[in-house]
C-alpha cells in the first residue's frame, strides 16, 4: 500500500517540532502541500526546509499563538480568506500540569480556548471546502488521558474529552460529504513535551529524571516510548483514500499502554 497525497493541501497545528513535525514530514513525503502553523517563526523555517518537494509541493507556513485566542482567530481567518485545505490536523502544545485541587477558572478558561475552542473554530473554517468538494480529512492530536485521566493533568483530560466528544458530533454530520474526522489518542511519544512533563515530575517526588523515565518506559508494553515517525504514518493513512470507511473513531496509539478495551 502506497500512500499518495498528491495535489491535497494539509494545515498542520503545532508542526515546528514533535508531533506536529513530524506528522508534515509525513505528509509532504506523501505527496500533500503542507502549511505549518506554530508561533516560532525560526523553528518553522526550519522545519519548512526540509519537507520533501519532490511531487512539486508548494509548501508554506503561519506564525501564530495558540495560547492568545483571539489573536489566533484573526490569523485563522486571514489565513483561510486566501486558502483552503483539504487535511486540517488540529494539533497544539498542551496546557500546564496540575491537579484538581490547584486550578483556578481562568485555568480552565485557557485550557479550554486552547484545546477545544482553537480545533472547533479552525474545523468550522475548513469544512465549507472539504463538503463543497466531496473531500475532507479532520484529525485531532489528543491523548490516552481521554479514557484514562490522570490527575496530574486536569486541564488536558477535561478539554481533551470535549473535544473528542465534539468530533464523534460533527463525523456524523459530515460523512455524507466524504469529510471524515477522527482522533488519536497520544500515549508516550519521545518528544520535548513528555520530556517536560517527566523534569516536573521528577522535581515533584525529588528523584532523577532518569529514573521517571525508565518507569515510564517500563509501563508501556512494547517497553520503549514511541517514535513521533510512527505518529506521522498513522495520520497519513487516516489522511489517505485507504481511511475514508474510517471516521469517527478515537484511535489509541500508544504501545499497548492503555488497559480499557473501549
Amino acid at each position: 500500500m502506497k500512500i499518495l497525497l498528491n495535489g491535497k493541501k494539509a494545515l498542520v497545528g503545532g508542526s515546528s517540532s514533535g508531533i506536529g513535525r513530524a506528522i508534515a514530514m509525513e505528509l509532504a513525503a506523501c505527496g500533500a502541500s503542507v502549511t505549518l502553523m506554530a508561533r516560532s517563526e525560526e523553528k518553522v523555517k526550519a522545519v519548512l526546509a526540509d519537507l520533501n518537494t519532490d511531487a512539486g509541493q508548494e509548501h508554506c507556513y503561519l506564525i501564530t499563538d495558540f495560547n492568545d485566542y483571539e489573536s489566533h482567530k484573526g490569523n485563522l481567518k486571514y489565513y483561510f480568506e486566501n486558502h483552503t485545505v483539504d487535511i486540517l490536523v488540529n494539533n497544539t502544545n498542551g496546557p500546564q500540569a496540575g491537579d484538581v485541587l490547584h486550578k483556578e477558572e481562568v485555568d480552565y478558561q485557557q485550557a479550554f480556548d486552547l484545546l477545544f475552542q482553537n480545533a472547533v473554530f479552525a474545523s468550522r473554517l475548513a469544512l465549507p471546502h472539504m463538503q463543497s468538494q466531496g473531500f475532507g480529512r479532520i484529525i485531532n492530536v489528543s491523548s490516552m488521558t481521554v479514557k484514562e485521566p490522570q490527575d496530574s493533568l486536569v486541564l488536558s483530560n477535561t478539554m481533551r474529552t470535549a473535544l473528542v466528544s465534539w468530533s464523534k458530533s460533527l463525523s456524523n454530520a459530515v460523512a455524507a460529504d466524504g469529510v471524515t474526522v477522527n482522533s488519536i489518542l497520544t500515549g508516550y511519544f519521545d518528544t520535548d513535551r513528555l520530556n517536560s512533563l517527566m523534569e516536573n515530575q521528577a522535581k515533584s517526588v525529588g528523584v532523577d529524571v532518569g529514573d521517571i523515565r525508565k518507569q515510564r518506559v517500563s509501563s508501556v508494553p512494547v517497553k520503549r516510548l514511541g517514535d513521533p515517525k510512527e505518529y506521522g504514518y498513522l495520520t497519513a493513512f487516516l489522511a489517505s483514500d485507504y481511511a475514508s470507511f474510517l471516521t469517527g473513531a478515537a484511535i489509541p496509539l500508544d504501545g499497548g499502554i492503555a488497559k480499557t478495551l473501549f
